[in-house]
């Protein structure tokens, strides 16, 4: 079960080259390492030993060591083959190995990985493996291959496009869940809140309260998962402007005392507009995973 990841780039062969094979270049836009750094290597006979470093938070890291196999050009296709392993009992990765190709084409280079590793842990780890990590660093190959392309084509440093990343993850997630939770809690688990109340107040729909605000928390809800189910869309972004906007008004019209009570519609409406806005500032040129094949075509160019 290897990983494999390509995408199409507009980029010179010898800049890509560079950003890849330089260990400094290529930690800044590959997610799956903080740090990687080469060991003297006296004999050139002999493979170049890497070092390679992973941070998984609360100040640890995974460490490992990696050496590149060789390198061949054959008909303008560039191939570097390396192999990996980790000594640190923390690591899943036991030891592994892989390629990584530049084969030119019109369209441009398609840039392609494909390694396959070895897991610790016995059946447990396998399982891990194949239900959260190797998906998991699958996704984590391909989004960092995009920023790569991002960083060749466009100029977009990889470190801006990470913090931007992270802005637009915060403002979908955030807004996600003030949905669900608007439309989970006090419309449909609690509605002696007040929420109930509010809407009996407005007149519209005498009797039926109790059913429209059932609807309405459900609404709610599917918005909040429409939020992350299509993850690049803008104009739910603006939907949720305009959306806050009517709730806020008709909140205003049947109770408008409530406008003065803590965390009031208009402090929350303000929050999650003001969210949506910073949402559409950072959603332009994000490395996406889509933007690349996954599995290794049945034959090759």
């Amino acid at each position: 079960m290897s990983i494999y990841v390509e995408i199409l780039m507009q980029a010179e062969m010898e800049k890509l080259w560079k950003a890849t094979q330089t260990p400094e270049e290529h930690a800044l836009w590959d997610l799956r390492f903080s740090t990687i750094t080469y060991l003297p290597h006296p004999d050139i006979t002999q493979p170049q030993q890497f070092l390679y470093a992973t941070r998984i938070g609360f100040g640890m890291e995974i460490r490992g060591t990696g050496e590149t196999v060789g390198s061949r050009e054959k008909d303008d296709v560039r191939t570097s083959a390396l192999k990996f392993w980790s000594e640190d009992p923390r690591s899943l990765i036991q030891e592994g190995s892989g390629y990584w190709q530049y084969v030119p084409t019109p369209e441009g280079i398609r840039f392609l990985t494909q390694y396959h590793y070895q897991t610790r842990f016995g059946v447990l780890g396998q399982w891990f493996d194949r239900l959260v990590f190797r998906p998991l660093m699958g996704w984590a190959t391909a989004w960092s291959f995009d920023r790569l392309r991002l960083w060749l084509e466009k100029g977009i440093d990889p470190t801006a496009a990470l913090e931007r990343s992270l802005v637009y993850a915060t403002v979908r997630l955030t807004l996600a869940f003030l949905w669900i939770y608007q439309g989970l809690v006090p419309k449909l688990l609690f509605r002696d809140t007040g929420e109930l109340t509010l809407l009996q107040h407005t007149h519209l729909f005498p009797g039926m309260e109790p059913t429209i605000l059932s609807l309405v928390g459900l609404g709610e809800i599917l918005f909040g998962g429409l939020l992350l189910w299509l993850w690049r869309s803008r104009l739910l972004l603006v939907l949720n402007i305009l959306g806050l906007g009517v709730l806020g008004a008709g909140a205003l019209v049947s109770q408008p005392r409530i406008f003065v009570a803590p965390f009031n519609p208009v402090s929350l409406s303000v929050a999650m507009s003001a969210l949506a806005v910073l949402g559409l500032l950072t959603a332009h040129d994000l490395p996406s995973a889509r933007g690349c094949r996954r599995q290794r075509p049945e034959k090759q160019p």
